[in-house]
């Protein structure tokens, strides 16, 4: 792919619905459904409120919900990507609801092509852009109203490694690394965080597979998609 029209923009600024949606958040929804994903979950069934979760929950006991801030009841998890890593899934089903991302994949649902994603699936999901995303993508910035930097530079990035495999990911992390998100993270103004959880959201293709996220009956569904490196492709 030589050429690729993007735009960068928060959920309420969305237009229309989009052909193709790439939904970043980076600190911390995406990173901690990449985890949950590496750690034998299934499936993330995207949730609309908490109270939507706790109803998939009461309804799927086997379910594992997961929300923002505090540990709270009804919920098995938080959107920690330090406290799941050692969190067994190996098959489960996990109810994600978070503050921006999952209302951002949410917004996008009717899009042809949903993916999710952070920096540890970036280069997977810059792969799977270059082989399905069209001439047209929309990055939709979750945080801040579309203005969180840790979110606009994963876009910026994913969006310029699609077309150019040679971009060097250094000044992005930088900027997230720099982010409000990440200074509230690191000084507690945040619930439900591990220590680790800045160092995990920054750290680059950490997983070799994209996230999709497509309807499924009435719920929006997440899944992981592997894509095979281009060496590893049939010649």
């Amino acid at each position: 792919m030589n050429r690729m029209d993007t735009r960068f923009l928060g959920i309420d600024e969305l237009p229309e619905v989009p052909t193709v949606a790439v939904v970043i958040d980076v600190m911390r929804a995406y990173t901690a459904a990449a985890w949950a994903f590496a750690q034998g979950a299934e499936k993330i069934v995207l949730a609309e409120s908490l109270d939507e979760a706790l109803a998939l929950k009461a309804r799927h006991p086997d379910w594992v919900a997961l929300k923002d801030g505090p540990p709270a009841p009804g919920f098995d998890a938080v959107n920690s990507p330090g406290l799941l890593r050692t969190v067994d899934l190996g098959g489960r089903t996990v109810v994600q609801k978070t503050t921006a991302g999952t209302v951002g994949a949410l917004a996008v649902k009717d899009a042809s092509l949903v993916l999710c994603a952070g920096f540890v699936v970036a280069e997977a999901t810059a792969r799977l852009l270059r082989t399905h995303g069209g001439d047209s993508v929309t990055f939709v910035v979750t945080g801040e109203a579309g203005r969180a930097d840790e979110d606009l530079a994963c876009a910026q990035y994913i969006a310029r490694r699609t077309t150019e495999a040679d971009t060097d990911a250094a000044e992005f992390l930088r900027r997230a690394a720099a982010s409000r998100a990440a200074t509230e993270l690191a000084e507690g103004v945040r619930q439900g965080v591990h220590q680790d959880d800045i160092a995990l959201c920054l750290e680059l293709d950490r997983f070799s597979f994209a996230m999709v996220a497509a309807p499924e009956g009435p719920l929006m569904v997440l899944r992981p998609h592997t894509v095979a490196p281009p060496a590893a492709r049939m010649r």
